[in-house]
């Protein structure tokens, strides 16, 4: 019941152009055909309208624990190969290794590990770890960046923060 598309033509070019990302139809079309539809076209899951934001909160967080992308994001973890996490007790470790970091340090890795293989700007490491624009001229998020993979990747054979050059950082796999 969209203006110039229906949801379900949106849900098929999704997924005939993004079929890693994750989908939730909310709607208020409530008969089981149409929910069987746009299983069949590639809902993760469906939501009728209305619904209480609890609800809502919960299915995204089942969709995410399920998510294929070999990682794996609950409530209170993030994980990335041998990287985790502890967003409650902001603990961090590496093959079971605790890893201790600064304030800004956490929250840049909690950046980069919300966005793995995901290439990030400086600018929007600036503006989601720091909360604000500044000049990007500046070497702040290098400096940042060269702190958190000593902590993250010395010690270790398999690199996770990998530098592209002139662009930005990534989260991935050592190639």
């Amino acid at each position: 019941m969209l203006p110039k598309k229906s949801g379900l033509e949106v849900l098929q070019h999704i997924r005939a152009n993004h079929s890693e990302l994750l989908v939730l139809v909310l709607s208020a079309k409530r008969s089981v055909a149409e929910k069987v539809e746009g299983f069949k076209l590639g809902a993760d899951d469906y939501l009728e309208k209305p619904f209480s934001f609890s609800e809502l909160l919960m299915r995204v967080y089942a969709l995410l624990r399920r998510s294929k992308n070999g990682n794996t994001t609950t409530l209170t973890h993030l994980n990335f190969q041998d990287l985790s996490l502890d967003l409650l007790s902001r603990k961090v470790s590496r093959q079971g290794q605790i890893i201790d970091l600064q304030t800004k340090e956490f929250n840049l890795l909690e950046y980069f590990m919300r966005n793995p293989e995901r290439l990030l700007s400086k600018t929007m490491i600036l503006e989601n770890v720091y909360g604000y624009n500044f000049d990007t001229q500046t070497n702040v998020v290098d400096v940042l960046v060269c702190r958190l993979r000593n902590k993250i990747d010395k010690d270790f054979e398999a690199k996770l923060i990998h530098t592209i050059r002139g662009l930005g950082y990534v989260l991935r796999k050592d190639s």
